[in-house]
C-alpha cells in the first residue's frame, strides 16, 4: 500500500514535534544509570578504605575507571548540548578515568596513604564536573533545576 506523500510528509513532522516537545521530559538518559553506578562505587570505595579493605577499594576503583560510556547517540545529544565546553566534560572525564587507574593501583599496594590520596583527586574530579555540568544537563534533558 502506498501512503501518500502529503500524510508521509505528516507523520514524519509529527514525529518531530513529538521529539521535540518531549525532550524535556524523555525516559532517562543511559548516562543517568552511569552515574548511579558511579556513586554505588564511590560508596564502595569509601566502605573499603574505612575497612581497610583493599581489595573492595581495587574493584571498586577499576569499575569507575572502565565504567561504560552512553550510546553514541546519547553522547552526541549531551556534546551538542554542551557545546563549546565539550573538551572541558571530556576533560573531566579522562582525569576522572586515569584517577580511578591510579586509586586501584594504590589499594592493590596496600597503600592507605596513596589509596586517600587519590581518593580525594577523584571526589574533586566528580564535584569539578558536577559544578560544571550537571544542573545544565538537568534542566535541559529533564526540566529540572
Amino acid at each position: 500500500m502506498k501512503i501518500p506523500f502529503i500524510h508521509q510528509l505528516s507523520l514524519v513532522t509529527g514525529f518531530v514535534i513529538i521529539s521535540v516537545c518531549g525532550q524535556a521530559h524523555a525516559e532517562p538518559l543511559e548516562i543517568q544509570k552511569i552515574m548511579k553506578g558511579l556513586g554505588e562505587d564511590m560508596q564502595k570505595v569509601t566502605d573499603g578504605i574505612s575497612r581497610e579493605d583493599w581489595g573492595l577499594v581495587e574493584v571498586a576503583a577499576l569499575r569507575i575507571a572502565d565504567h561504560p560510556r552512553p550510546p553514541l547517540e546519547e553522547r552526541q545529544r549531551i556534546m551538542g548540548f554542551i557545546g563549546a565546553d565539550a573538551a572541558k566534560f571530556k576533560s573531566n572525564d579522562k582525569k576522572t578515568h586515569e584517577t580511578a587507574r591510579v586509586l586501584a593501583k594504590a589499594a592493590g599496594r596496600e597503600d592507605g596513604q596513596a589509596v586517600i590520596a587519590a581518593f580525594a583527586t577523584l571526589q574533586e574530579s566528580c564535584l569539578t564536573c558536577h559544578q560544571n555540568f550537571r544542573q545544565s544537563l538537568q534542566q535541559h534533558f529533564y526540566g529540572q533545576p
